[in-house]
């Protein structure tokens, strides 16, 4: 009798060591295949993080070179009343067309912000509740100096490349919003309360005014009303205007408001990076298309978070994957031990009738075999379910260890309003609302488990060297074995 039959009848004949047998092996194999599929699934979503996470580099003034400029100047002046200011040089758009020419470039947003006075409307009043407000009736609140205005003017290329829109903090509610084809428009959005307290909507004109040089009046159109976030009046600072006072138009707007001088300019210029993981390469091309006024600062924090996170998930998996191999090698080793044990009579029959030792142990290994397929079945079945559980606590683990560790992120440094700007803008510059910096907020990614037939492959692999492993160590005794002390003990 061939050693196939003879595995195949005691598989069928001992039925509850079989189903035991079974019962052990699915759940090692299904913990195998769940620390597989996390694993798999973390590549994927780091993948995935280079497209959907995103990342930014931010061109801009270099603070830190105007600085030493300004301190140099500063030690040859004596006289404090003659002492030098801080200088930013306004970014030329030139430059910024240089790197948008760059392979990993995908599209870039110019913000150019200012401040203007209300002339033919009136601004939001916000109380700060130590007694001030914030603006007057028509021609809004008068401004406490010469270039301060009661209107911030954020110039944007883009609103749909702005953060506040890309992260629904702001939402075009009518009409639309600005566009690269607005460039030399007068066309603004403005937000919801100021177009409801003012009876605005969209095709209306409103007329604002300078707030230096000669302080002509402008008039600009209404294309577009958004809504803000109900969190940003929370955010402004106490000598803010209220945010509901923030008109979007072209960057070529808000530069003609701050002067003639600063045609062609912007306060910084966000670039959306195509791949994230070239970033650092892609400013370091950057860097040598410009002079040292100008800084380029990378934005890939979302990235990164999330590549650190899945690294983590993906190193956890793998270490289910080895540690669950183990314990099943020893444990099935155990569990056939102890059957070859209580086999050994007919162990000592087989050995008397000249059956090869090599035969008997791959009849133990042909009934693990069939053992294993059935096992296989049942943890592609619920492999699936384990690895979704354990997927979701590993993630929601590792994100709140990242944030943890990570602390406030900073975001990209950048220029504010250039020194010498007709208009300060009250929260211009890199960080202001017109950027295209990353939000600090990082979506926790969702890792997609799905079992396909590499994973079932593998998982097959992994089974069959915990069944050969195991074999081979409960069999070291097999070859030991002497019929004829078997047959008489």
């Amino acid at each position: 009798m061939n050693f196939f039959k003879r595995a195949w009848l005691n598989v069928w004949a001992k039925k509850g060591r079989s189903v035991l047998l079974i019962l052990v092996s699915s759940a090692i194999l299904m913990f195998v295949l769940a620390g597989l599929l996390i694993r798999s699934a973390a590549v994927k979503a780091t993948e995935t993080a280079k497209t959907d996470a995103g990342a930014t580099m931010t061109l801009s003034a270099n603070r830190q070179a105007a600085f030493k400029k300004m301190q140099s100047s500063s030690s040859s002046s004596s006289s404090k009343s003659s002492r030098p200011k801080l200088t930013l040089t306004p970014v030329k758009l030139s430059d910024a067309k240089s790197i948008a020419k760059l392979s990993n470039i995908k599209n870039y947003n110019v913000t150019s912000s200012t401040t203007a006075n209300a002339k033919s409307y009136d601004t939001v009043s916000t109380s700060t509740g130590m007694g001030g407000n914030s603006s007057g009736g028509p021609g809004g609140m008068k401004s406490t100096s010469s270039s301060s205005g009661d209107t911030q003017i954020d110039g944007v290329t883009s609103t749909a490349l702005t953060t506040d829109f890309t992260d629904s903090q702001s939402k075009i509610t009518k009409g639309r919003g600005i566009k690269a084809s607005d460039k030399g428009t007068n066309n603004v959005v403005i937000e919801k309360e100021l177009a409801s307290q003012n009876n605005l909507t969209v095709g209306d004109t409103m007329t604002i005014k300078e707030t230096t040089g000669s302080k002509s009046t402008l008039k600009v159109k209404v294309v577009g009303i958004y809504k803000a976030s109900s969190t940003s009046s929370a955010s402004a600072g106490p000598m803010s205007t209220d945010p509901a006072n923030t008109i979007y138009a072209s960057y070529t707007l808000a530069n003609t408001i701050k002067g003639s001088k600063y045609a062609g300019t912007a306060d910084s210029v966000t670039f959306n990076v195509t791949n994230p993981a070239k970033a650092s390469a892609t400013k370091k091309a950057g860097n040598k298309l410009i002079s040292s006024k100008y800084s380029l600062s990378t934005d890939d924090s979302s990235y990164q978070s999330i590549k650190a996170s899945m690294n983590n998930v993906e190193g956890f998996a793998n270490k289910i994957v080895w540690l669950v191999a183990i314990a099943g090698t020893i444990i099935l080793a155990l569990i056939v031990i102890l059957m070859i044990r209580e086999r050994r009579f007919e162990i000592g029959v087989l050995l008397s009738l000249g059956e090869a030792r090599w035969k008997i142990v791959a009849q133990f290994f042909t009934e693990m075999l069939m053992v294993i397929v059935i096992a296989l079945a049942i943890a592609g079945v619920g492999g699936k379910f384990v690895g979704n559980q354990l997927g979701s606590q590993l993630v929601s683990q590792s994100t709140t260890t990242q944030t943890t560790s990570s602390g406030t992120s900073s975001q990209p440094g950048g220029g504010g309003q250039p020194g010498g700007s007709g208009g300060s803008g009250m929260r211009g510059g890199a960080g202001g609302p017109g950027s295209t910096t990353s939000s600090a907020k990082t979506k926790n990614p969702d890792l997609e488990i799905a079992v396909s037939a590499v994973d079932l492959a593998e998982l097959g692999g992994f089974g069959l060297a915990i069944t050969f492993l195991s074999i081979m160590i409960a069999s070291g005794g097999i070859l030991r074995l002497e019929p004829k002390k078997i047959l008489i003990s």
